[in-house]
């Protein structure tokens, strides 16, 4: 019988988390990490970098942190040197780090939505082939995952913050899961996304104060927003060896609000 407990371990591994000092990336640090694996946290503000790498290391978690801007071209080979560095290989690459903007359409700043497209999807498309070509595809083995969200499955309901430069990219970034994932399956490398819903972060907080914690949890049937703790388990199982059947896929965490 193949035993459950060291599928979901994830000691002797290392992970690479993009924006990973707050939100969701900090979430998933803490969730890789508690099961044993040695993270690296990248951020573009130090200050908030040096307390995530704080927070984790009172929880007993093997962390380290680098200042990077995703927007950069040149962040993704900085990034991979400074990881493969410090942690010998890079096991689990998740790109979290992410960008939205509130604008209706026929208003929306072009520099804007390079912002967004540039960050969202190219960034992570740089990272990824940056990772998978000097660390994954020769160790023939890998996990990526990539932090996408509803958004990239649907429209936003009527009356709510149009954001179409967010809802293109998490659509693009959900397509490119799976050409990655078609594309790099022969090497032993799994690519999947995350969509979560609402979460309260500093990216949602204007969000939510404007339409209200009600009127969003009305529309979701469990009738709540995700917690601290709601991307755990998913983030878990698409980076340990219980996911390693697992790939191209996208994972809705959004308490079944893209189901209806």
């Amino acid at each position: 019988m193949i035993k459950l407990k060291p599928l979901l371990s994830m000691s002797g591994k290392t992970a690479l988390v993009t924006g990973g000092s707050r939100g969701l990336g900090l979430q998933i640090a803490e969730a890789l990490g508690e099961m044993g694996c040695r993270v690296l946290i990248t951020a573009r503000k130090k200050e908030e970098l040096r307390q995530a790498v704080e927070h984790l290391g009172k929880h007993s978690i093997d962390a380290l942190g680098f200042a990077a801007d995703n927007l950069r071209s040149d962040s993704a080979a900085s990034i991979t040197d400074f990881a493969l560095g410090k942690l010998g290989t890079i096991d689990v690459l998740v790109n979290n780090a992410g960008a939205t903007w509130g604008a209706a359409s026929i208003e929306h700043p072009i520099e804007a939505w390079d912002k967004v497209m540039n960050l969202n999807v190219r960034s992570v498309f740089l990272l990824s082939t940056e990772v998978a070509r000097r660390a994954m595809i020769p160790s023939r083995s890998g996990r990526i995952i990539n932090v996408a969200s509803i958004a990239g499955l649907k429209g936003n309901p009527p009356g709510a913050q149009p954001t179409p430069s967010y809802n293109a990219s998490k659509a693009a970034l959900i397509n490119l899961t799976r050409a990655l994932a078609s594309e790099w399956g022969e090497y032993g490398i799994t690519v999947n996304a995350l969509a979560p819903g609402m979460f309260p972060s500093k990216m949602t907080n204007g969000t939510i104060e404007a339409a209200g914690e009600a009127a969003i949890t009305a529309l979701t049937p469990l009738k709540r927003m995700g917690d601290d703790g709601d991307l755990k388990g998913a983030a878990l199982l698409l980076a340990s060896a219980a996911g390693k059947h697992i790939t191209g896929q996208v994972l809705a965490v959004d308490g079944g609000r893209s189901a209806v």
